[in-house]
């Protein structure tokens, strides 16, 4: 006789998350704290557009932050949104970050600015952000999103050209990376779990 699989309980989902986004944050963390004694000297190691050492920065970028206030700005979002992504099945997590990194840093690498070097978790958080509206489809998840959008006033319009010092060319292929993994998952639903047994 064939047995249902008993439902994961809430308490082991949520402490699932933790570890996931606790691991994450503490390894961002842990890399901007050695990177402080150090001077900054792992910042030249982000995306730097259009060189070849520039390409090995496309999956180093979102662990570099320049200082407090860029990674403080980082890490609330990609904690809340990254959460959000968790709810529907957390193993969407690493693979819609891993998606957001390489188009968010593949795309600051072809239209960068020559000579600058593009850092930070913010390609992620924006991956986060479309995939976690569009694919989760239920009310409560578009709802928190949109609350994340407000409190941090104007975030989808990071995507466009603004602020100096700020990689639109990240925050837009980050973007970009959330809508593709969305289109992807919601096309075929149990393919997150068996990219995940690979």
């Amino acid at each position: 006789m064939l047995q249902t699989p008993r439902p994961i309980s809430v308490v082991k989902q949520l402490r699932t998350h933790a570890v996931i986004l606790g691991s994450t944050v503490a390894v961002i963390w842990a890399v901007f704290i050695v990177d402080s004694i150090l001077g900054g000297a792992l910042l030249r190691y982000g995306v730097v557009p259009r060189t070849v050492d520039g390409l090995g920065g496309i999956l180093l970028a979102p662990f570099l932050h320049a200082n407090f206030n860029h990674i403080a700005a980082n890490t609330v979002p990609l904690l809340v949104l990254g959460w959000l992504v968790m709810l529907r099945d957390p193993r969407h997590f690493l693979l819609v970050a891993l998606t957001a990194t390489i188009t968010g840093g593949a795309v600051a690498w072809l239209l960068g600015p020559t000579n600058s070097v593009h850092i930070g978790a913010s390609g992620v958080v924006f991956g986060f952000l479309l995939f976690a509206g569009w694919y989760a489809r239920s009310f409560a998840s578009i709802m928190l999103s949109l609350a994340v959008v407000a409190f941090w006033g104007g975030l989808v319009l990071g995507v466009l050209p603004g602020e100096a010092g700020i990689s639109w060319q990240e925050h837009l292929g980050g973007f970009i990376g959330g809508a593709l993994a969305a289109r992807w998952f919601a096309r075929d639903p149990g393919r997150a779990a068996r990219l995940v047994r690979l």
